[in-house]
């Protein structure tokens, strides 16, 4: 079960639970529309602005905040930065017009889970946002390779114990092969593993490393020095 920062987990077959950010009230409700067609998908929550969005994320502790990256009173980084830190574990799916890998790293430094472009279609959308309640990331293997490259670079945060005081042998295996790329059923053939005990294993990853997502995994490893940085695949 996956963790949502309050002590509670959500079972693998309940309803992925999200928060909808946009101040346009009738793109919400267009998007609110269509994602409750799916029968897995459930909207808990709305926000207009981004002060709102990080008070109904604290009290809602949705498994995915889907949040536009323009919107009144806070900037998308700092929201999805103040949300992430109010509930770990919800995962941060921006969506966004711009591709500029800049403007998009800073947005995955602050926490997001990944980002997909407003011309994207609903099918496209919902395969987001399941990948990203999965802990799978939403991204360009390119942005991915120059996120690590400046993580790599930076000062290692404190506090944080070795690795081998956190994580297994097993969970330390499988989060170098996500830094390297790979997608959950590619780690599955390389370890010779389902994959859905990849996703256990995950899981159990982002619990103890306070995170919600693959990305954020990696990143705090990289940082920390547990996984050595290496070329990625094109495959995620």
């Amino acid at each position: 079960m996956k963790s949502d920062g309050t002590g509670r987990g959500r079972s693998m077959t309940d309803k992925i639970r999200i928060l909808l950010a946009d101040d346009h009230a009738v793109l919400r409700e267009g998007m609110r529309n269509l994602l409750q067609k799916e029968e897995d998908l459930e909207i808990v929550g709305e926000a207009g602005d981004g002060e709102e969005a990080i008070q109904l994320a604290e009290r809602l502790s949705p498994d995915v905040a889907l949040m536009d990256i323009v919107m009144p009173k806070l900037s998308g980084i700092e929201a999805t930065r103040r949300i992430k830190e109010v509930s770990p574990s919800t995962a941060v799916l921006i969506l966004t017009a711009y591709e500029d890998d800049r403007y998009i790293i800073g947005l995955l430094e602050a926490g997001a889970a990944g980002y997909l472009l407003k011309s994207s279609r609903t099918a496209e959308l919902v395969r987001a946002i399941r990948a990203v309640s999965a802990g799978e990331s939403v991204l360009s293997p390119g942005v991915t390779a120059k996120l690590l490259a400046r993580v790599a670079g930076s000062e290692e945060g404190p506090g944080w114990p070795r690795a081998g005081e956190q994580l297994t042998d097993r969970e330390l295996e499988i989060l170098r092969l996500a830094a390297r790329g790979m997608g959950n059923k590619e780690i599955a053939r390389q370890l010779a593993l389902s994959v859905p005990t990849v996703k256990a294993h995950l899981v159990n990853i982002f619990n103890k490393m306070g995170v919600g997502s693959r990305t954020e995994a990696v990143m705090q490893a990289v940082r920390k020095g547990w996984v050595e940085l290496e070329p990625l695949n094109s495959e995620g």
